[in-house]
């Protein structure tokens, strides 16, 4: 049975001009992405365009925003990304990094925008409590695979406040473990002005609710983050050892680099 979500801090509304601005800005970049996924026939017709698509459309939103990312280490081909999971902005360093697919909750789809987009670009949804779409998502990951982009999976199954790791949860790591398949750890780590606090106005996590939380995000003068990208974790025989592994690394890394 999945825990319940942590009760977060309440979030008010924080609107300035910048806020607002950007608001308008990323509505803009993302009508004009909408329209070069429909223009744009390779954009569409492979699983390897629509991640470049996406990080095409993810690389003009951090430039809007001022996000400077700081990637240490190399993604390596047929393997699975697991980083720790900070909020919604983890997917835009990600995508605009390498061509990637994402697995996700199905309640994503339903997010204005973010769902959309998330949809166009080949993620794989998934009902965390149905046993048999662990199965039929573990399924697709060779076809990721064979698409020359790799699947990013949120093991921890929810965010987090940025200071530390949630275990890890091993369900998708079974497809690896049964044709010995490797998953690398990634590590995100945030930085923000002196005047913000990367747990509230970054990091989106608990009972947040959306909006107010989005408005003071995109409202920071900027954020800096950095992907430290570990070594590949490979050859176990179950998937709760392998998941220990790759959390293990996930939380040294982010303990190293606070």
């Amino acid at each position: 049975m999945a825990s319940p979500l942590p009760e977060s801090p309440p979030i008010p509304w924080r609107i300035n001009f910048r806020s607002l601005w950007r608001a308008g800005l990323l509505l803009l970049i993302g009508v004009w992405g909408l329209i070069e996924f429909v223009l744009v026939p390779r954009n569409r017709r492979t699983l390897r365009g629509k991640a470049e698509w996406l990080g095409n459309t993810c690389r003009r939103c951090l430039k809007m925003l001022n996000v400077r990312v700081r990637q240490e280490g190399v993604v390596p081909p047929e393997v699975m990304l697991t980083p720790n999971h900070v909020g919604y902005l983890d997917m835009l360093v990600l995508s605009a990094l390498n061509p990637l697919v994402f697995v996700s909750k199905s309640e994503v789809k339903t997010w204005p925008l973010f769902g959309w987009f998330a949809s166009l670009a080949g993620t794989l949804f998934i009902e965390r409590k149905n046993k048999s779409d662990l199965i039929r998502v573990g399924e697709q990951l060779t076809e990721v695979w064979g698409a020359s982009v790799n699947p990013v999976v949120f093991l921890e199954g929810t965010s987090t406040d940025g200071t530390g790791v949630r275990p890890f949860r091993p369900g998708l790591l079974e497809p690896l473990v049964r044709i010995n398949a490797g998953a690398v750890p990634v590590m995100l780590k945030y930085r923000v002005p002196q005047n913000y606090d990367a747990r509230i106005d970054l990091a989106w996590w608990g009972t947040m609710p959306l909006l107010p939380h989005l408005l003071r995000m995109i409202g920071m003068p900027w954020v800096e983050v950095t992907v430290k990208i570990g070594k590949t974790v490979s050859g176990y025989t179950d998937r709760k050892s392998m998941a220990a592994a790759l959390e293990s690394a996930v939380r040294n890394e982010l303990a190293a680099g606070a």
